[in-house]
């Protein structure tokens, strides 16, 4: 038996684009509250949804626990999850409704909650926790298990009165961040994450996270929990669960799931010395901004770290949409921060985003040529998403269609009336991985004739994999061409003419 019973809502099975990749992590936000909360008395016990295969797992784990509290508290550092996905939403809800059955008191916690308060109250919550929920979720606990105090006392807070959500003043933000316990990662099968990771890619990725929130200004970035606040942990403490995490358990590789990675000045290269202090090196993967690796030997310190690889934010090659985004960077970051990237053995990765409003096939031109110029390692391609809360949102919400949200990572759907037609931009999600593929592929074969060492299995099937692309890309481009075409305003010009 467990005083409390912790899950989260997302299911890598119920994300077909995700289940494909097979690339799991364990919900760290998750695992943050229930050490939290068992560092206060409480026990604990987790179902690992992750790697669950269909909902009624859960209804087992409610049974074998018999938890007098069940907590549906979403990873606020898993941008899967930030996404708010309708599929996902369906499981909490189920998952609520089998808690209640079995006469728990149901608590959810996350940004999808955060935004449909009276859905989830109506499916099973009985409280929903916005904003940072430890300290909050501590409070109410107390107040249900040891009854220190009436929940309209407790600030970040939701439940209901008489039919209606009812709730209490928002909650300061956690500034110490360092005073937090490491998250409770004895609660998962690891074994089993190692396995999964080591028979698909052959070697054991997992999860680390060194901040909460984010200071900058894009203006189609939700920020349901944190706000427009940004809270560092110390180098010192950083490195201090790298080495725990080196000496117990044994990754190959970490990904460091912060929004941006190092931002705050000195941080990187404290984190470099502490790391080395400790021989806590483990290689990691993170996400940047383009401007910041530009300052502070920023790229030097990544790489002193142990850094494999950097992800970047680019969105787009356009610095018209850029700066309608407010992103406050410039194309010829992205290009200089990759080139810098490169020079220093990092791999790099790109984020871009389609069909921004006022985006032109002039646009979509610049941005292909971007990727072009800089060939990334690899790239994620989305379509711009409405989330409440944005100035984005905001902006778009007098042509909102019907559907709020994605049902999976790989929907894509246009949820507001854009330049182009939702088929014209999942056309272009392929075309573009398409033409990288390609690209990289013709990069490869110019460099064999001086590099004959380069040649490998794994080159061979990059080689391969361009040759087909170069024979498909023809018919793709033309008919994302008459797409573009139909739709493109007078003037704007042609979206495949690179």
């Amino acid at each position: 038996m467990a005083d409390i019973l912790f899950t989260q809502s997302y299911f890598l099975r119920f994300d077909p684009k995700e289940y494909a990749a097979m690339r799991p992590y364990p919900p760290l936000g998750t695992l943050y509250a229930a050490a939290l909360v068992r560092q206060h008395g409480y026990s604990v016990a987790l179902f690992d949804n992750m790697l669950a295969e269909r909902e009624d797992e859960f209804r087992i784990a409610v049974g074998e626990h018999q938890p007098h509290v069940v907590v549906i508290y979403d990873d606020d550092f898993n941008y899967l999850t930030k996404m708010c996905l309708s599929r996902m939403r369906q499981a909490a809800f189920t998952m609520a409704r089998v808690a209640r059955e079995a006469g728990a008191i149901v608590i959810v916690h996350g940004s999808d909650s955060a935004d449909h308060v009276a859905e989830y109250l109506s499916n099973g919550a009985d409280y929903v926790v916005f904003g940072e929920g430890e300290q909050t979720l501590l409070a109410l606990l107390g107040s249900i298990l040891g009854d220190e105090a009436h929940p309209s006392d407790i600030k970040g807070i939701a439940y209901s009165v008489k039919g209606s959500p009812h709730s209490t003043p928002p909650r300061d933000v956690m500034r110490n961040l360092d005073a937090l316990p490491f998250p409770a990662r004895d609660l998962l099968d690891i074994e089993r994450y190692r396995k999964i990771w080591r028979k698909r890619h052959g070697y054991f990725s997992t999860n680390i996270v060194t901040t909460r929130g984010c200071p900058f200004h894009c203006n189609w970035c939700a920020k349901p929990i944190y706000g427009q606040v940004y809270n560092s942990r110390s180098p010192e403490n950083v490195a201090a669960e790298m080495l725990h995490l080196k000496e117990t358990v044994k990754p190959d590789h970490v990904w460091f799931c912060d929004d941006i990675f190092g931002l705050k000045p000195g941080w990187l290269e404290g984190f470099q010395r502490e790391i080395s202090k400790r021989d806590a090196a483990i290689p990691f993967k993170c996400l940047a901004r383009a401007d910041l690796l530009l300052k502070d030997n920023a790229v030097d310190h990544l790489r002193n770290a142990g850094c494999e690889t950097v992800w970047i934010g680019a969105e787009s090659g356009s610095q018209r949409i850029l700066d309608a985004m407010d992103k406050g960077t410039t194309v010829q970051q992205i290009s200089d921060s990759t080139a810098l990237l490169r020079s220093a053995g990092i791999k790099v990765g790109f984020f871009v985003q389609y069909g921004y409003p006022g985006e032109t096939a002039e646009d979509i031109r610049l941005t292909l040529a971007m990727l072009k110029g800089c060939l990334p390692d690899d790239l994620g391609i989305s379509v711009s998403y409405p989330l409440p809360g944005t100035l984005f949102y905001e902006r778009v919400r007098a042509e909102l269609t019907e559907k709020q949200n994605w049902l999976d990572s790989q929907d894509l759907d246009m949820m507001f009336r854009g330049t182009f037609s939702r088929a014209s931009y999942r056309l272009l999600h392929r075309y573009t991985h398409k033409k990288l593929r390609f690209w990289q592929g013709l990069g490869i074969a110019r460099q064999l004739p001086s590099r004959p060492n380069l040649i490998s299995p794994r080159i061979l099937r990059r080689l391969a994999s361009a040759a087909y692309h170069a024979i498909t890309l023809p018919a793709s481009g033309r008919q994302l061409e008459l797409l573009l075409q139909r739709e493109i305003p007078a003037g704007s010009g042609g979206a495949t003419n690179d």
